[in-house]
């Protein structure tokens, strides 16, 4: 039986790619959601001009992690058996969606709960040089993760998913922000999740991106990722070991 497939976007003040981004998306995708999480530049208007996708608006921005806790709960409200989510600032490419989905029910025994893309599993050719301080604070996240979970992770923080929508139900998302992913990470250990990473290129196109406020200083930023991984460990009962020089207990 084929499954259903639903490719969802997150999106906020990107009226500068979402006329590039969609045409690729539509290609390789036929159910399509996007989330405009109350974008105040004219994404909106523009989403209004497209015909046959699903648009969700969020009447103010909540952030990164809010919209896919939508495009969670509109994927398991709809009865889909996988769910993309692809950026829409042009990094990812949309011609791998039907790849990464495939590769969640390829052994259909034992399917994945999260196919996670990895700009670091693979070196393609023409690759972005990303700014120091994400691959840093990146590589260094990653690593805890591995320490705490046994895990051979290589990017912790890529957007570019696939997930087996029926596992989506045990996730309870509360981290609207950035930080989003680091709360996944750890219910998803906590669930006893199955986990894939899946090679992607490294393209960064817009290096100067905000983070919002004290997160564009990598420091903050830094501390911050640490602070929800404490309260992450807390919530699901799991006690932190240490790594390295750090600790999230």
């Amino acid at each position: 039986m084929k499954q259903r497939i639903l490719t969802a976007l997150p999106v906020y003040n990107e009226e500068r790619h979402i006329r590039e981004v969609l045409p690729p998306v539509r290609q390789f995708s036929q159910d399509i959601l996007v989330v405009n999480d109350g974008s105040s530049d004219g994404t909106l208007a523009l989403l209004e001009q497209e015909s046959g996708i699903q648009v969700i608006s969020h009447v103010t921005n909540q952030g990164y992690g809010a919209g896919l806790r939508t495009a969670f709960q509109y994927a398991l409200e709809q009865k889909y058996d996988i769910l993309v989510t692809i950026d829409c600032d042009g990094q990812h490419e949309p011609s791998l969606i039907p790849e990464i989905a495939s590769r969640v029910f390829a052994d259909p025994d034992q399917p994945v709960d999260i196919v996670s893309g990895s700009r670091y599993l693979q070196q393609f050719a023409g690759a972005s040089l990303p700014p120091e301080d994400r691959r840093r604070i990146n590589h260094e996240i990653t690593q805890w993760l591995n320490c705490q979970f046994d895990w051979n992770l290589t990017d912790a923080f890529c957007g570019f998913k696939a997930y087996r929508v029926d596992a989506l139900a045990q996730f309870e998302v509360t981290e609207l922000g950035y930080a989003m992913p680091l709360e996944f990470w750890v219910q998803a250990a906590a669930n006893g999740a199955r986990i894939e990473e899946f090679p992607v290129p490294l393209v960064y196109l817009e290096e100067e991106r905000s983070f919002g406020g004290s997160l564009d200083d990598a420091a903050r930023r830094r501390a911050f990722y640490y602070e929800v991984l404490k309260r992450a460990m807390a919530a699901q009962e799991l006690s932190p070991v240490t790594c390295g020089e750090q600790t999230a207990g």
